[in-house]
């Protein structure tokens, strides 16, 4: 597979969709130890929504702007601190592939790493802090090395899905700094941050699309 038009976005993101619906329960129970205990729910009803946001805010010249326009309405559907983190993600990755009917690998790798910028932008986060961002950022390196590499479409997002587990698995030994997460932060050691975990399954529903 060498692209994906505006056309496919719907799939692609079914990928993502599906896999926050399966992994609901457990992003609630890891979020109820540290946090507020909705992050499946929040993740699963997002993302359960974007397949159908994008179908209906689609322009077949701009991936940029059907993403965009999609992820607005996800954002008030989820008004929640992840919820907005989430859909800027999305905003922000269309921003980075730019108004094109289709994207390339090259185009990807810029999604991964715009997702990545609008989370830190959006969320005032950096490497360390035991955020999502920690998986997320992970996830766009890797994706781009693997680009670097001569990579196709597979290869980045695989690459993409392996940081983010690096990601993950660094957080064990961070310490929160934001939200509950913080006031509850002796239990957090050894403990993947939750946040991170959603990052990782999102570049997981992603690469579905390309196996």
């Amino acid at each position: 597979m060498d692209t994906v038009r505006v056309s496919d976005l719907p799939a692609l993101f079914q990928g993502v969709a599906d896999i926050f619906e399966e992994q609901k329960d457990h992003l609630c129970e890891m979020d109820a130890a540290m946090g507020d205990g909705d992050l499946g729910l929040t993740m699963s009803k997002g993302y359960g929504a974007l397949p159908g946001l994008i179908k209906d805010q689609m322009q077949e010249s701009s991936v940029a702007k059907t993403l965009m326009k999609a992820a607005m309405k996800m954002q008030g559907l989820v008004p929640s601190t992840m919820g907005t983190l989430m859909s800027t993600g999305v905003m922000y990755g269309g921003k980075a592939v730019g108004d094109k009917p289709e994207m390339d690998v090259k185009d990807l790798a810029a999604f991964l790493e715009g997702f990545a910028a609008g989370i830190q932008k959006r969320g005032k986060c950096q490497p360390g802090d035991r955020t999502i961002y920690d998986s997320v950022s992970k996830a766009a390196e890797a994706g781009k090395k693997a680009l670097e590499e001569g990579g196709g479409m597979k290869a980045v997002m695989d690459a993409a899905v392996e940081g983010a587990k690096e990601g993950v698995e660094a957080t064990k030994e961070m310490t929160p700094k934001y939200g509950k997460a913080a006031v509850f932060a002796a239990r957090a050691k050894g403990v993947e941050d939750q946040g991170a975990v959603a990052g990782m399954y999102l570049m997981e529903g992603l690469a579905r699309y390309f196996s």
